[in-house]
Order: structure tokens, then C-alpha cells, then sequence
């Protein structure tokens, strides 16, 4: 969204298992599926409930997260737990999950869509539908293997893929007190 929005102040995006708002819409049922979490976050005390219960047991076997131990170290703490479902909980209320989505403006930045074969939380069409709301430069990779959690099951592969995007990318302009564009 801020790259649709702040065009002027992204020079490239890259997303690692998340796409457009409207190519998530677009994806189907198997995308509503894989979303059931979102529904669940949106209801205070059941959310923090079921993630908390027995010293967040559902956390490792439902999230994946390579790094659990830090993450529940994190959540253990109240305000860390509804900080973090504070972000479902206004980014993605539940209507949101059968209405058409917002209008967003194309975006204009070299985009690079990462999507990996055993991701829990999102379809691949989710990710490439992204392509159609992109207007500048599009890239997918795929990885093949791990989760949801690329940058961290898979860094050096992914650090790679990140370099090598971002030095194909022509060279940030920036403008003069004239306001002509410079290299």
C-alpha cells in the first residue's frame, strides 16, 4: 500500500509471501482458507486466548516461525501480544475478506514478488497476481522447499535473489535545486 500510495518515496519494493490487496482478494478460496488466522486475530480476548493458551502451544505448529523461541518471548509480554494483532485488526477487519478491495493507485517501483512452495499463509496466485496492479518493472521468483518465512529459512538464497534485483535496477535519480534529475 505505501508504494501504491508514496510512489515518490520508493525507489524499489520486494515482497517476500505477501502481494496486492486486490491480487489477495482475487485468489480464491484456497486464499480465504489459508487466511483463516486473519478472521480469528479480529476478536479480542478469543485471539490472544487461543494464541497464549497453554504457554503459546498452537504458536510453533500453526505459524511455522523458524525463530518461535523470540517470537514467544515477545507475545508473553501483554502488550507485545495486542501490539501484534493490533495490525490485523486494523489493516484487515473481516468484511474485508468478502468486500472488493480498495482501490489502490498502480505501482510504479521495479517490484520483486517472492513467493516459496510450502508457504502456510499464502497462495502463489497472490503473489503473481501482483504482476497486473504493478506498472513499473515486474519480477517473481519462486523457492521451492520452505515456508512462510523465506528471509529466514532460506537467507542466503534470498539475499541473492534481493542483491541481484537490486543491482539490475537502474540508478536512483534525485533532483537538483532546478528540479532536473540527476544520476
Amino acid at each position: 500500500m505505501f508504494a501504491a500510495l508514496s510512489p515518490e518515496r520508493v525507489a524499489s519494493l520486494t515482497c517476500l509471501s505477501v502481494g496486492h490487496p486486490a491480487a489477495f482478494a482475487a485468489a480464491g478460496w484456497e486464499q480465504r482458507e489459508k487466511s483463516w488466522y486473519m478472521l480469528l486475530f479480529q476478536f479480542p480476548g478469543v485471539a490472544e486466548h487461543w494464541l497464549a493458551a497453554d504457554d503459546f502451544a498452537n504458536l510453533p505448529s500453526w505459524s511455522r516461525h523458524p525463530d518461535i523461541d523470540s517470537v514467544v518471548a515477545h507475545l508473553r509480554d501483554p502488550a507485545g501480544l495486542t501490539a501484534s494483532l493490533a495490525l490485523y485488526r486494523a489493516i484487515l477487519p473481516p468484511e474485508s475478506l468478502i468486500r472488493p478491495p480498495t482501490e489502490l493507485p498502480p505501482i510504479h517501483a521495479p517490484t520483486m514478488g517472492l513467493w516459496s512452495t510450502e508457504d502456510f499463509a499464502i497462495t502463489e496466485q497472490a503473489l503473481t497476481g501482483t504482476a497486473a496492479f504493478v506498472h513499473g518493472p515486474w519480477r517473481y521468483e519462486r523457492i521451492d522447499g520452505i515456508g512462510h518465512w523465506p528471509q529466514l529459512d532460506a537467507p542466503n538464497q534470498v539475499n541473492a535473489l534481493l542483491l541481484d534485483f537490486l543491482t539490475s535496477l537502474p540508478a536512483p535519480t534525485t533532483a537538483t535545486a532546478g528540479g532536473t534529475p540527476v544520476r
